[in-house]
């Protein structure tokens, strides 16, 4: 049997990915604010890799340059609004990314309100906000990854079907 990579080693969208399988097991054990948190890092990570690649395509490959942007820019609200929008150069690119952040601002909203105020979610609510976050990661990676995608965490209540 292979032994996993190290997370710190892995890719961004193999981070993403990670956080997802993890959020699954947390959604399935009832865990709603955890699953929660950690859907909102796959989707701070995938600003992360849309930063990174749209630096790459200037030519910018230093990863202590990024890693020192990234930290500075500081969450999913700093890097989205402050790097990755400025570096959209189309038009087509900042409108698909201004629909994107109307989503991403939920996603952070809630994030905030579980991590800094010690709020929990329910059910209902965290199974929405994961959508959330699903519908912004995949349509914002899949612009710099095409074959990127993730599965929906199982709905428990299908398992009771069984």
């Amino acid at each position: 049997m292979a032994k996993k990579k190290a997370y710190v080693e892995r890719t961004d969208s193999d981070k993403i990915k990670s956080q997802w399988t993890k959020l699954s097991g947390l959604h399935e054990r009832e865990e709603w604010s955890a699953a929660v948190v950690r859907a909102a890092t796959a989707a701070e990570i995938a600003v992360n890799l849309a930063i990174k690649a749209e630096l790459a395509q200037r030519g910018v490959t230093d990863s202590d340059v990024t890693d020192v942007m990234l930290k500075a820019a500081n969450g999913l609200r700093g890097k989205f609004l402050h790097l990755l929008k400025p570096l959209a150069t189309s038009e087509d690119r900042k409108k698909e990314l201004g629909k994107l952040w109307k989503v991403a601002d939920k996603i952070n909203a809630s994030r905030n309100e579980i991590v800094h105020s010690g709020l929990f979610r329910s059910e209902k609510d965290a199974k929405k906000i994961i959508e959330q976050c699903h519908q912004f990661v995949v349509p914002l990676v899949k612009i710099y990854k095409v074959d990127f995608d993730l599965k929906e965490p199982k709905d428990r209540s299908s398992k009771s079907d069984q």
